[in-house]
């Protein structure tokens, strides 16, 4: 003898629950996919920090420090 039966509404939940936790997980599968793209379009890290960022410029090579050595 089962002690708690299940009700029809929870059903309904349930099924609405996993339409939801579905369309989350594919959202996020979109988000790290773009993501995924982005990075490996632009390769080098520094035109990446430079693509929607303020540039660093710590991360500009100085071409006037090359010439000075020379």
């Amino acid at each position: 003898m089962a002690l708690k039966v299940e009700h029809e509404m929870h059903a309904r939940r349930k099924g609405r629950n996993v339409g939801v936790g579905l369309l989350l997980a594919g959202l996020i599968a979109i988000v790290f996919g773009l993501t995924v793209v982005k990075v490996l379009e632009l390769g080098d890290a520094r035109k990446f920090e430079n693509f929607d960022h303020v540039a660093r410029p710590q991360i500009i090579p100085d071409e006037g420090s090359e010439a000075a050595s020379e």
